[in-house]
């Protein structure tokens, strides 16, 4: 039993879950996603507006790794100065139910997660 548990886990690379939830379970990636729901589409200055707290640098690489994965598309716009735009792409909204999922879980559950952490905290 244990051997075929690790097997079936040992391919890290391949592996599904873990592929993805590498690439939106980040700091940013989810936040962009839900600030693109509301906003539909948006200018990068618009998107770096509303977050705040995200360096120009880390949301132009999280954009990049959005669209990569096809959850985001770009679209420029030959003007002075260009003009580029960011929304979700089917695949992106087809994540959102996903994503209020785990956003109610976690409103329901944040308090007795703060409260477990202060527990372990105080006994380690």
């Amino acid at each position: 039993m244990r051997e075929e548990i690790l097997k079936k886990f040992e391919d890290a690379d391949n592996c599904p879950v873990r592929n993805v939830l590498d690439r939106i379970g980040d700091k940013w990636s989810m936040l962009v996603i839900l600030v693109l729901e509301e906003g539909e589409t948006l200018r990068f200055g618009e998107i770096h507006k509303v977050i705040g707290t995200i360096s120009q640098k880390m949301l132009t690489v999280t954009l990049k790794s959005l669209e990569a994965d096809g959850l985001v598309s770009r679209q420029v716009y030959a003007q002075i100065p260009p003009k580029v735009e960011y929304e979700l792409t089917e695949r992106g909204k087809s994540l959102l139910p996903h994503l209020h999922g785990l956003l109610g879980w976690a409103k329901e559950n944040q308090i007795e997660i703060r409260s477990s952490r202060e527990v372990y905290a105080m006994s380690n």
